[in-house]
């Protein structure tokens, strides 16, 4: 029977895959990139949001960056996205959920990792909330176009869902295990709702008249 640990880090790993494959179709999707483009937007897109939660804390080097299975895990995905290309928008719907498993893992660890370096709640919360989408947010940046979580679909406000539980579960003395996964599980199905239904986030009247 595999351990708690293995199981969060087998996890995270294939969230790790996912984000870097979506990162990766990004590139072929958006900008004419070269083989080196692709996987390093992939890598950017996987490895990116714990980069800026190590750096904010002082932990250096990065965790992902020490542990080279994240590292060979991210460049596999920015690979098989480059020699699949467009043959991979046939997968969009599991790629969907793996990349939602993703996101709810990174804001729970990012979360936990706060909370044991000795943050409060709140800034807790944040270090989640960046660990999950930071990395999506440096891609966006370095094809030029605004990062789309802060303009499409549900994707910050499930992280931040999935950050405050654990932050709460945690400020209640409640076992990490089961209750992280259930705060995972929370910001899993508001995402996996949000691509279904096609969901944002609320915007000014005038910009809902124009779309």
């Amino acid at each position: 029977m595999p351990s708690a640990t293995t199981v969060l880090v087998s996890l995270d790993l294939v969230g790790t895959a996912a984000f870097a494959i979506n990162g990766a179709m990004t590139a072929v999707r958006t900008a004419r990139l070269d083989i080196v483009g692709i996987v390093t937007l992939g890598m950017i897109t996987a490895l990116g949001g714990g980069f800026i939660r190590d750096i904010l804390l002082d932990d250096l080097p990065p965790t992902t960056f020490l542990d080279g299975r994240y590292l060979a895990v991210a460049a596999c995905g920015g690979l098989i996205a480059f020699v699949l290309g467009q043959r991979l928008e046939k997968l969009a719907t599991p790629i969907n959920v793996l990349d939602a498993a993703g996101l709810s893992l990174f804001a729970v660890t990012g979360t936990l990792k706060g909370l044991e370096w000795g943050l409060g709640a709140t800034q807790a919360i944040i270090l989640g909330g960046v660990t999950a989408v930071g990395g999506g947010t440096l891609r966006d940046i370095m094809v030029r176009q605004v990062p789309a979580v802060l303009h499409s679909g549900l994707y910050a406000i499930p992280a931040l869902v999935a950050a405050g539980l654990t932050a709460a579960f945690d400020a209640g003395g409640l076992a990490l295990l089961p209750w992280t996964v259930v705060a995972a599980a929370v910001c899993f199905a508001i995402r996996l709702v949000g691509v279904r239904y096609d969901l944002h986030a609320p915007r000014p009247r005038d910009m809902k008249s124009r779309d």
